[in-house]
């Protein structure tokens, strides 16, 4: 008895069965067009094969997370699916893993088709008789076999792919869940920095303040009665300038106006005082021209340019700390 040759898909180009005829492929042939012993034949086979793809969703549906345990179940299920289960054996190639139905044989009577992930072939399942039988469509196997072998390559490429990206997305997820948590302990870790420097800044503003008031200033006043009086402005000017360092006033318009120069600060407090232009250049040692150039900068920096605002009554507001709460 002549043998037909046994074709895998891979020895193929793609063997893909044209639309026209796949309507015919799972086709019960009618009583008066066959004997009644090969429709019922027939009827037999398309079950099992409608079987085989039903049993692959609930494979699939069972093992959602896990191709690997899907794959070692698939191919002790596939051989109950072939015309002789009896002398079927399955196998199933994926990347570098190999899944083998129980008394797996590599034989001559071969059908296989390809796995393809993201349109890259990555293994192939395979379906092998132990044994010689008649011909058929192609060597011993069914054209309904064919298409369905080429059906399930498909469905374990898909769901390869849906798992991939499931883990993948996992991962990811995992990964910006533990980003976030490190973020978080960096924030608080960050937080508890910050308000240990504004503590250790406010103790040595306190200590300064301090050390100005019980050991400085009763030496310039002490200072202040043993020189003459053309010298005492200096002792004058020294005073202003310690209290100035300690003013609450410096601190609050330092912190919210860093753009604004130590000169410009030192300025901005004696506007406050009332002194006026031509006292501040003269107790300063500088010109008038100066000083005004300095006011031009200290109104652009507090965002008064343009408004109708008196700086020294601006200064002597709180109209400045609540905008730099804003």
């Amino acid at each position: 008895m002549a043998k037909k040759k046994v074709v895998s898909k891979e020895n193929k180009d793609d063997i893909r069965f044209p639309n026209t005829e796949l309507a015919r492929l799972w086709r019960i042939p009618f009583s008066d067009e066959i004997e009644l012993s090969k429709v019922e034949n027939a009827l037999r086979e398309r079950i099992k094969e409608l079987n085989c793809l039903y049993g692959v969703s609930q494979l699939a549906e069972r093992n959602f997370n896990s191709l690997d345990n899907l794959l070692e179940e698939l191919v002790n299920f596939l051989p109950h699916s072939w015309q002789y289960p009896e002398i079927t054996y399955a196998r199933i190639i994926f990347k570098e893993n190999i899944y083998k139905s129980e008394g797996f044989k590599v034989t001559e009577w071969r059908q296989s088709s390809r796995i393809y992930v993201y349109s890259e072939p990555v293994g192939e399942v395979a379906i092998f008789y132990l044994e010689e039988r008649p011909p058929a469509d192609e060597g011993p196997f069914l054209a309904e076999e064919r298409a369905l072998l080429d059906a399930l390559a498909d469905q374990i490429g898909t769901i390869a792919t849906r798992i991939s990206a499931e883990m993948e997305l996992q991962d990811i997820n995992k990964q910006l869940s533990l980003e976030r948590k490190a973020l978080q302990e960096s924030n608080a870790a960050l937080r508890t920095v910050l308000t240990r420097i504004e503590e250790e800044k406010n103790e040595i503003y306190r200590n300064i303040k301090t050390n100005v008031d019980k050991v400085l200033m009763p030496i310039l006043l002490a200072l202040a009665l043993e020189i003459p009086q053309t010298q005492s402005k200096y002792v004058e000017m020294l005073k202003t300038n310690l209290e100035e360092i300690t003013s609450q006033f410096i601190r609050h318009l330092s912190n919210s106006y860093h753009s604004l120069t130590p000169t410009e600060i030192t300025i901005c407090n004696m506007i406050r005082n009332g002194l006026r232009t031509k006292e501040i250049a003269q107790a300063r040692g500088i010109s008038v021209s100066t000083i005004n150039r300095h006011r031009e900068n200290i109104r652009r920096k507090l965002n008064i340019t343009n408004n109708d605002v008196n700086l020294p009554t601006y200064l002597q507001s709180s109209m400045w700390e609540e905008e730099t709460k804003l």
